[in-house]
C-alpha cells in the first residue's frame, strides 16, 4: 500500500487557492454567459439535452422531468432545481424576448408565482432556438467530453443569431455580475450586419438601426444618453417605467390604466404598493386599485376619486412605486475563456468573429463531404461506362473482400470507389442512372467551386453569415415592444394635491416616541390620558397639517425628516412609535428639538445650533429640505465628543442668549455668525470655561422678555433679558447669580416666561413637579433666586421644561 503524505501549509495558503479555484468555476462555468452564443453553461446543456434527444419544435411535447434527468445525468451534475428553474425561466415570456423552451402547464407567472414542479409540465425547443443549434451536427463548434467521459458535449453553440444581446442575461458570481438587458432580434442582427460592413462604425451609427433595449413586457425607456454610454462602455443608467393611460368615466370620475410595466417587476406587489398607499392614507384621490389581467394582456386599473388630479397621482405612482425603476446596465460576458466587461462593439465583433468559426468549419466539414461523394460518383461513372467487364470481375470473385481487390487491381478503382461498386444494388444497374449521376456530378462540381470559393474569400463568407442572419430576421422578428425617450423626465409631485389635507397633532416624546393623531382622538380624551411610559416627557407638541414637515434633531447633530402624512395614525392614548423603528440611531442619541416646517423655500428662515462646548451654527432652512429620508441626515458636524443643546428656528434678525452652567449668560446678535452648509460645524458662540458647559440657548423677542432660571439647588429666579448686557459672540459673558465660594449655584435649565405655558422640573427622588413661577418676583442678576424645592428631600434638580397649559 502506498503511504499517506502529509503535507503542512498555512491555511491562508489553502483557503486562498481552494477560493480561488471555486471563484474560477463560478466565474467560467456557471453565473455568467458566453459572450458567442449568450448562453450560460446550464442553459446551453439543456438546448442541447433537448435537441440529442429529439425535442424540437416539429415534434411532440415532453415531460419536463425526463429532459431535467437527461441534462442532470449527461452534463450537469447539479441539482435537479437549479435545472428546472433555469428551464423555466427560458420559456417565461415576460423575462425573455424571444423564448428558447415551449412549456406545457404552469410555467410560473409575472406575479411571481412559482411553476408547477417539473412533473406536471412538459417542453420542447423553440423554432428560434433550434437556430442557436443549426449545423451543430456538422463539427461547426468543438466538443470536450462531459463530466464523467460517456459523451461529448458542446463548448459553445453555433448560434445563428446574436442571443447575448437578442434575450440579454443576468447573473452573479464571485467578484463579477452581469446585467444585459433583451434587445429586439431586428435591429440586433441590423447591428451586426452594420458592424461586418463597416468595422470601424461607431456606437453612434449602431444606434441609427438599434435602438436600445426592448423588454419582453414594453414599458417605455427613458435616457438615450445612458443607452449611448452603457453602449460605449458597458455600463449605463436609464429608466424604465411603465406605459400607462388616464382614462375619462361617463361618471366623470377618471381612471388610471397601467397596460404594461417595467421589466422583471413582480405585478402583484406592485399592484398591493399601490393599494397600500390608499389604505395607509399616504396618496388622497385613490378610490380603489383593481388587477384586471387576463389571457387578453395586462391591464392594472386605478379608479380615482372625483375631482382628484390624476396627473399629480400618476406622477407620484412613478416616484414612489415599482411603476418606474432605474435600470442598470453591467454588460459582462466570458470573452476568450476570461469574464470581460464589453460595449456594443465588443460584443458585436466577439459574436461575429465566432460566426466566422462556424462557417468555415461548416463549409470545411461539407467541403470533404462533397469531395467523397465526388469521388464515389466518379467511380460510379466511371464502372457503368464497363459494366459488363466489372460485372464479370465481381462475379470472378471469392467474396466481398476479394471483388473490392479484383476491381482495384484490373480497373485502378479506389479502396472508397470499390466499396460503392459492390455495395451497388442491383436495380441501379441501368442506362438511365448514368444521366442522374452525371447531373449529379455537375451539382457537386458547383458545390465545392462554392465552398472554395466562401473558405478563401472573406467577402464571401460574410455574404454568407449575412444571409444567414436575414433569413433569421424575416421568419422570426416582430414588433418593437418598449419605446425609447430621448430625456429623462423629472417628476415633480405637488404633494398638497396627493396629501388629504387634514390639521393633526404630533406630539414627541423625549425617549423618541412618535405619533400622528387626529383631532377627533384628541377630543374623545378631552386632551387627557396622553399615551406615554412612566418618567419620559413631551419634548414637543405641534397643532400641524399633514402637508407639513417635522425636522426632528438628536444631540449627535443629526435629524430626522418626517413628513406628517407619512408618520402613521396613532390614538392619543397609545403610546406612539419610536423614532428606531423608521431609522437606525445610536445607543446614547437622544432628542433634542423638534421644528415643524410648512414651507421650506421662505426666504430669511435659519436653524441656529448651539453646542455644549459654545459652538453657534446658523445655516437657510431650505438646505435641509431632502428628496431621500430614510437614514438619520447630518445637521451640524459635532466635533470632540461635543453635543447639540438646542436648535433655534429664527428670521436672521434675532438676538441670542447662551447660559452655561456656571451661571455665565451672553447676549448677543445672531448676525455676528454668518449663514453656513449643512455639514458645517459653526463658529464660536461662547467661551466657555474647562470645566463648564453651556445648558440652553434662547432667541429673544424683546429685551423686556423674562427668563425663568433654575439651579441645582432648588433656587428658581425670575430675571429681565435687558440684565444681560448685549454684546458680541465668543466672549465668556456675565455672571447671572451670585458667586459663591461654597456650594455655588449651578443652572440646570432656563426658559423665557410666558403665561400661556406652565413649567416643570425633573428632582432626583420625586420625579415631575410644578414650579409656581406666577409668585416669583423679579431680580436683578447679582441676586439668588427664590429657594422653591427642598432638594434634601427631593433630591437635586436634573431637568427644566415648560408645557403649554391646553397640554394639561
Amino acid at each position: 500500500m502506498q503511504a499517506e503524505k502529509f503535507h503542512d501549509l498555512p491555511l491562508e495558503d489553502v483557503m486562498g487557492d481552494r477560493f480561488a479555484r471555486y471563484s474560477k468555476y463560478i466565474i467560467q462555468d456557471r453565473a455568467l454567459p458566453d459572450a458567442r452564443d449568450g448562453l450560460k453553461p446550464v442553459q446551453r446543456r439543456i438546448l442541447y439535452s433537448m435537441y440529442v434527444e429529439g425535442n424540437v419544435q416539429d415534434k411532440p411535447f415532453r415531460k419536463s422531468a425526463k429532459t431535467v434527468g437527461n441534462v442532470i445525468g449527461n452534463y450537469h451534475p447539479h441539482g435537479d432545481s437549479s435545472v428546472y428553474e433555469a428551464m423555466v425561466r427560458l420559456s417565461q415570456d415576460w423575462k425573455v424576448r424571444n423564448v428558447l423552451v415551449e412549456m406545457h402547464g404552469n410555467n410560473g407567472s409575472i406575479d411571481g408565482d412559482p411553476a408547477a414542479a417539473m412533473r406536471y409540465t412538459e417542453a420542447r425547443l423553440s423554432a428560434i432556438a433550434s437556430e442557436l443549434l443549426r449545423d451543430i451536427d456538422k463539427q461547426t463548434v468543438e466538443f470536450v467530453p462531459n463530466f464523467d467521459d460517456t459523451s461529448e458535449e458542446p463548448v459553445v453553440l453555433p448560434a445563428m443569431f446574436p442571443s447575448l444581446l437578442v434575450n440579454g442575461s443576468t447573473g452573479i458570481s464571485a467578484g463579477y455580475a452581469t446585467e444585459i438587458p433583451p434587445h429586439h432580434l431586428g435591429e440586433v442582427i441590423d447591428a451586426v450586419i452594420m458592424r461586418m460592413d463597416n468595422s470601424l462604425c461607431t456606437v453612434n451609427d449602431l444606434l441609427t438601426v438599434m435602438k436600445g433595449p426592448d423588454f419582453p413586457t414594453g414599458g417605455i425607456i427613458q435616457g438615450l444618453e445612458g443607452i449611448k454610454k452603457a453602449y460605449e462602455t458597458g455600463r449605463g443608467k436609464i429608466i424604465i417605467r411603465g406605459k400607462a393611460a388616464i382614462e375619462h368615466m361617463r361618471s366623470g370620475k377618471q381612471q388610471i390604466v397601467v397596460t404594461e410595466i417595467p421589466y422583471e417587476v413582480n405585478k402583484a406587489n406592485l399592484v398591493k404598493k399601490m393599494d397600500d398607499l390608499r389604505i395607509e392614507k399616504k396618496l388622497d384621490g385613490i378610490s380603489e386599485v383593481r388587477d384586471e389581467t387576463d389571457r387578453t394582456g395586462l391591464r392594472i386599473v386605478i379608479e380615482l376619486k372625483k375631482d382628484a388630479n390624476a396627473e399629480g397621482i400618476l406622477n407620484y405612482l412613478y416616484k414612489n412605486t415599482e411603476l418606474q425603476i432605474p435600470y442598470n446596465f453591467n454588460m459582462v460576458a466570458i470573452h476568450n475563456r476570461r469574464p470581460k466587461l464589453l460595449s456594443l462593439p465588443q460584443i458585436l465583433d466577439a459574436y461575429i468573429a465566432h460566426q466566422k468559426e462556424v462557417v468555415t468549419n461548416r463549409s470545411q466539414y461539407e467541403l470533404r463531404k462533397a469531395q467523397d461523394r465526388q469521388h464515389i460518383v466518379e467511380g460510379l461513372m466511371k464502372a457503368l461506362s464497363i459494366l459488363d467487364e466489372v460485372i464479370a470481375a465481381i462475379r470472378a470473385s471469392k467474396d466481398k473482400r476479394d471483388a473490392k481487390d479484383n476491381l482495384i487491381a484490373k480497373f485502378a478503382f479506389t479502396e472508397a470507389q470499390a466499396e460503392a461498386i459492390v455495395s451497388l444494388q442491383l436495380y441501379r444497374l441501368t442506362n438511365t442512372d448514368i444521366t442522374a449521376l452525371q447531373k449529379e456530378a455537375e451539382e457537386l462540381n458547383e458545390k465545392i467551386k462554392e465552398l472554395l470559393l466562401i473558405l478563401n474569400s472573406e467577402k464571401k463568407l460574410l455574404q454568407v453569415i449575412k444571409t444567414d442572419l436575414k433569413r433569421v430576421k424575416k421568419t422570426y422578428a416582430d414588433e418593437r415592444r418598449t419605446l425609447i425617450e430621448e430625456e429623462i423626465e423629472e417628476i415633480k409631485i405637488d404633494m398638497e394635491v396627493m396629501i388629504p389635507q387634514e390639521d393633526v397633532i404630533v406630539t414627541i416624546t423625549k425617549e423618541g416616541y412618535m405619533k400622528r393623531t387626529s383631532w377627533r382622538s384628541h377630543n374623545a380624551s378631552n386632551g387627557k390620558d396622553f399615551g406615554m411610559k412612566e418618567g419620559d416627557r413631551l419634548l414637543a407638541r405641534l397643532d400641524i397639517n399633514t402637508t407639513d414637515t417635522v425636522l426632528l434633531f438628536t444631540n449627535k447633530g443629526n435629524y430626522l425628516y418626517l413628513p406628517v402624512y407619512e408618520m402613521p395614525d396613532i390614538r392619543w392614548k397609545d403610546l406612539g412609535q419610536h423614532v428606531a423603528n423608521i431609522v437606525s440611531l445610536e445607543k446614547d442619541e437622544t432628542m433634542v428639538a423638534a421644528v415643524p416646517v410648512q414651507n421650506f423655500e421662505e426666504d430669511n428662515r435659519f436653524l441656529v445650533f448651539v453646542t455644549r462646548n459654545g459652538m453657534v451654527k446658523k445655516t437657510e432652512l431650505k438646505q435641509y429640505k431632502v428628496q431621500r429620508y430614510s437614514r438619520a441626515l447630518v445637521a451640524v458636524n459635532v466635533k470632540n465628543g461635543d453635543e447639540v443643546v438646542d436648535v433655534l428656528l429664527t428670521d436672521g434678525n434675532q438676538e441670542l442668549v447662551l447660559i452655561t452652567h456656571s451661571a455665565y449668560a451672553l447676549r448677543f446678535h445672531e448676525g455676528e455668525a454668518s449663514a453656513v452648509g449643512v455639514r458645517a460645524a459653526g463658529v464660536k458662540g461662547m467661551n466657555v470655561k474647562e470645566d463648564d458647559y453651556v445648558v440652553s440657548g434662547l432667541t429673544l423677542q424683546s429685551a423686556d422678555d423674562f427668563l425663568i432660571l433654575v439651579t441645582q439647588r432648588g433656587g428658581v429666579k425670575k430675571m429681565k433679558v435687558s440684565e444681560i448686557e448685549l454684546s458680541s459672540r465668543a466672549k465668556r459673558g456675565h455672571l447671572i447669580f451670585k458667586e459663591l465660594k461654597a456650594n455655588p449655584y449651578r443652572i440646570v435649565g432656563v426658559e423665557i416666561a410666558d403665561d400661556a405655558y406652565r413649567m416643570f422640573v425633573k428632582l432626583e427622588r420625586r420625579g415631575a413637579e410644578e414650579l409656581d413661577i406666577q409668585s416669583l418676583k423679579e431680580k436683578d442678576r447679582y441676586s439668588n433666586g427664590t429657594l422653591m424645592i427642598d432638594v434634601n428631600e427631593a433630591g437635586t434638580v436634573t431637568e427644566v421644561w415648560k408645557v403649554a397649559k391646553q397640554e394639561g
